[in-house]
């Protein structure tokens, strides 16, 4: 019996990993993006340029459509969040984390999904969202990424460096969400992102290139982890920084 569930584990494994292929397939058609809100019909009816004048307004973007129509170069990351028991012990990662809840008709199983997107020049989002397929899961949480977008503040904060580029961030800045703390650190040309391969993913969305990053806490909790970072750099915009 034990080994019949591991098999179905073993499958449902493959299946989400051939799903998240098909979501993140680059050059993949996009629907017709028709407005359904206000926001939505100023974009189409072209008063706002690009995804600064919306941000710049503080108004809240409300469906994804806006985003994929005012930024069209935008990438995806997956963090793996979930986990399957694998053979001999360890675990291995996947894309959505599995919860169960107890019902009077048995476990009702509940996926969840976590997705950074960003076009590697000052813009980034991050967004979660839950369902019963792997495949709904991903899209939703790509599309909440998307509602969820943040203008990084980016600089050379490095007295070593003080080439007045955008490589690295203006100054440090802290982040924090749940028992995970996040420092940025700016750092000089030449030294690349220094952190782990989670956060590398989100900074390297970002468009930061060399920063040194410090973290405590739960880390392995990589949701947590995620969001700290993502803390940090939307605090980049509302601190004055340490110089």
């Amino acid at each position: 019996m034990p080994e019949k569930e591991e098999l179905v584990e073993e499958e449902q494994v493959i299946e989400a990993q051939e799903e998240v292929k098909e979501v993140i397939k680059p050059g993949k058609e996009r629907k017709p993006w028709l407005p359904k809100t206000k926001l939505g019909n100023r974009v189409l009816k072209g008063e706002y340029a690009t995804i600064d004048d919306v941000l710049r307004t503080g108004e809240l973007i409300l469906e994804a459509g806006i985003v994929d129509y005012l930024v069209p170069d935008l990438k995806e990351e997956i963090i793996y969040i979930g986990g399957s028991p694998g053979k001999g012990g360890g675990s291995r990662r996947t894309a959505t984390k599995r919860t169960a809840r107890m019902h009077k008709s048995g476990r009702r199983f509940k996926l969840t999904a976590l997705i950074v997107v960003g076009n590697e020049n000052g813009v980034i989002g991050i967004g979660k969202a839950s369902s019963r397929e792997h495949r709904i899961a991903l899209e939703k949480a790509s599309e909440q990424s998307k509602i969820n977008l943040i203008r990084v503040r980016r600089g050379c904060g490095s007295w070593e460096c003080g080439c007045g580029g955008e490589h690295s961030v203006p100054f440090k800045s802290e982040g924090k969400y749940g028992s995970v703390h996040v420092r940025l650190i700016p750092a000089p040309k030449g030294v690349g992102i220094v952190a782990n391969d989670t956060t590398k993913k989100i900074l390297t969305l970002a468009g930061i290139k060399d920063i040194w990053v410090k973290t405590r806490g739960q880390t392995s909790t990589r949701q947590n982890l995620a969001y700290a970072v993502f803390d940090a750099l939307k605090n980049l915009n509302t601190t004055k920084g340490e110089m």
